[in-house]
Parts: C-alpha cells; structure tokens; sequence
C-alpha cells in the first residue's frame, strides 16, 4: 500500500510540474500532503515536515548566501578584468574566440545561475560573432557546456538537490567529483579547440578586437569596484580553498564570505540594502523551492514511502546489474535532462533509484554523484525543461533543434568522460 501511495505521489508530482498545472513549489508541498492524509498519517505529517524542514536548511541557507555572495562580486566587477583580457588575447582569432567564449562561461557561471550567465556572456560576445562571421550555433553551445560543467558545484543547484534528497551534505558529494570535473574541464579545451580549429578553418584569422566595457549601463558602471579587483579576488580563492577543504560548515563559509564582501564593497548601508534587493530575485525562488523540497522528502521518508517503493523496485532489477546502478545512472543522466527538470528528477526519481542501490550495497551518494555528471548540469543548456535553455537559444537566436543537434553529442561525451575517470578513481561503482 505505501509503495503504490509513494508511486502515486511521484506520478502526480510529475505530472502536475510537466503539464505545468502546478508550479514547482506547491506541487512539492501540496502532492505528498494529500497522499500522506489518504495513507492515514493525519497529524503526523506535521512532525515529517518539520524534520525534512531541518535536513534542508543547511543547504538552503548555502545557496542563499552564496547568490548573494556572488552577485555583490559581479557587480563590483571582479570578473571584468578577467573577461576584458580573455577578449583582447581572442582578437580575432576564431579558435581563440572559441576557448575564451568557454572560459568566459565558466568564470561568468560561478554564480551557479545559468539565466545570468547567458544574460552576461551572450550579449557580450555576439557581436563579435557577428563580426567574424562566427556561427551562433557555436556560442550557444560553448556557453552552455561552459555553464554545464560549472553548475556541478554545490550551490549551482543539481548537487544542492542531490544532496537535500537523500539526507547529505552537497560537499560529500560535490568534493569526491573535483578531479572527474578537472578531467571534464581539460576535455571542454579540447571540445573548443576542435570546434574552434573548424571555425578558423572556415574564416580564416581578422584583424579585430572588441571591448566589453563599452557594453556596460551606466548604473553598472557605478556600481563597478576596479580598485578593489585584487581584495575581491582574495576573497573568493579563500572563500573556495575552505569549502573544498572543509574548514567551515558550508553554509558558515557564504555567511561570512558574503558579510566581507558587502563590507568591503559597499560599506554605506543603503548601498548594502541596495545589494540584497538586487539579489533577491534570484534567491528567494530558489530558496523556496530548497524549503519547499524539505517538505516533500520530509513526507515521503516519515512515512516510509520511499523505502517500500525501493523494495518494489529491487523486486524488479535484475540481480546482475544492480552494482552497477551508478554507471548506469552517469550514462543516461544527460538524456534524462531531456525527460524530467531538475526538481522532478533529484526530489522525485532519484531518491528511489537511490534507495534501491543501498539495497545492493551501493551508497546512495555514488547515485547522486552519478546523476550530478550530467542530469541538469551538463545537460540543464540543452532541455526543453528549463527556461534557461530558451533564454540562451533566444539571445542567441538560434533553433532549438539546431542548438541541441549540437550540443547534445558534446555534452553527452563529457559526462562519460567524467564518469570514466569517476569510475577509475572509485568515486563510483561500474559494477
């Protein structure tokens, strides 16, 4: 009876975010309340909820500061003269512009938004795409697997969710995968060179060279801290030298990180207030959905429905492949971008896939690391499931067809090349 309460509940929630009848949020706290009253649990639901509340308000509490964080480091321009220089090297090269549009992404996805990378990388590069006589095909795919690759990292969101779901710290997942993700990176290089060498080929090399600066409002100049670039920078490489080597909770790391950087940037307090406000709109969203997931999980472990759907399902699977339940998962994770969003995969289908590996004796991290190689991380640019993908084909006014044509293989070859090197250095099971 649970199990088929707990399928039913996935199935509806599915159902109800795919067909769009409900937004991601209520379906999250609305769905599992109604089976939880129909299962008999009542008041229970109540304590459920509380503790799922507990489980995810670390991680919550790290995504939020760490949006915060990152957009005051934006706003004060600590990248620009990091993307300035890529741009003068590229001139017009069409292989350099090709790897600097990729590094660009990447330094431009450290914010863990994809919406405003490409609102920041897109507008920047395509006229000088245009100039060059470039493909925009090729700027919506090297953005997006720049931004791909980036968005593993704890507070982009996919490993936030992998690590809410199943009751872990996104840093036990995330950490394990940062050499898998150094290899993902120096296969990228490869990606841009060779797509870059074909443009080159095609155009030959033109003598031109674009300034990003003359791009920027004159409320973003204004906003811009020049002088402060190298302190901004020291900040940031102690703020991610603690997190990787767990020298403070997470979320301890962006409180303090964000406090330092408002402080050092803007010390007015309006000009502090002014900074939260402009953050907010991509916190808050994301926060509510983290709580609101806390609701979802909370109810569907109190009750025990995620156990009995995985006993279910462990009925079903064949003995000789349950082992090797996380290359399996790392192997399709990107076409899975294609079929469930973000929130449907990690807070509906991953948790079952991962308690029926526990089953086989396979920790259920090695599925959540296995699905953060691709589902919504390299794969997020190229789904039809997430508003950013179109926000990126439309700035770049390209097809959609088109774009995935292209990007899908590239994508799918760098998950496996991750997942490769994942397996070889035992982050993951292949059997």
């Amino acid at each position: 009876m649970l199990a088929i309460l707990g399928f039913l509940t996935i199935a509806i929630f599915l159902y109800s975010i795919l067909s769009k009848r409900l937004s991601v949020i209520v379906a999250l706290v609305l769905v599992p309340i109604i089976f939880g009253i129909i299962g008999g649990f009542g008041l229970e639901l109540g304590e459920f909820m509380l503790e799922g509340l507990q489980l995810v308000a670390p991680t919550g509490v790290m995504l939020g500061f760490a949006i915060l964080y990152f957009g005051v480091l934006s706003n004060a321009g600590m990248f620009d003269p990091i993307l300035s220089r890529i741009l003068k090297i590229v001139k017009g090269d069409p292989l350099k512009v090709v790897i600097g549009t990729l590094l660009f992404a990447m330094i431009a996805q450290l914010d863990g938004s994809g919406a405003s990378t490409f609102l920041i990388v897109i507008p920047a590069l395509l006229p000088l795409y245009d100039r060059l006589g470039m493909s925009r095909i090729v700027l919506a795919g090297m953005v997006g697997l720049g931004a791909g690759l980036m968005n593993i990292m704890p507070w982009g969101g996919p490993t936030a969710r992998a690590g809410t779901a199943i009751g872990i710290d996104p840093g036990e997942v995330f950490i394990p995968l940062l050499p898998s993700m150094g290899i993902g990176f120096l296969w990228l290089l490869f990606v841009a060179y060779w797509v870059g060498k074909k443009e080159q080929k095609r155009l030959g090399i033109q003598d031109y060279e674009y300034d990003l600066q003359t791009e920027m409002s004159e409320e973003e100049r204004g906003m811009r801290r020049p002088k402060l670039f190298i302190p901004n920078v020291l900040l940031t490489i102690l703020t991610l030298t603690t997190l990787v080597m767990q020298w403070l909770p997470l979320p301890v790391v962006f409180i303090v990180a964000f406090v330092i950087a408002l402080m050092l940037n803007y010390p007015k307090p309006d000009q502090q207030m002014d900074q939260i406000q402009r953050q907010a709109k991509g916190a808050i969203p994301v926060l509510a959905i983290i709580f609101a997931a806390g609701i979802f999980t909370g109810i569907l472990t109190g009750t025990g429905m995620i156990d009995a759907m995985a006993l279910a399902l462990v009925s079903v699977v064949p003995d000789g492949i349950g082992g090797s339940m996380p290359a399996l998962v790392a192997l399709i994770s990107v076409p899975l971008s294609l079929v469930f969003n973000p929130d449907a995969y990690y807070f509906g289908v991953m948790p079952i896939l991962a308690q029926s590996a526990e089953m086989y004796g396979v920790p259920a991290i090695e599925i959540a690391q296995a699905s953060v190689l691709g589902q919504m991380t390299v794969g997020f640019p190229l789904s039809p499931l997430t508003a950013s993908t179109f926000l990126l084909i439309g700035l770049a006014q390209v097809e959609l067809a088109d774009h995935q044509r292209f990007m899908f293989k590239w994508a799918f070859l760098t998950t496996i090349v991750m997942a490769i090197f994942a397996i070889l250095t035992g982050v993951i099971s292949a059997w």
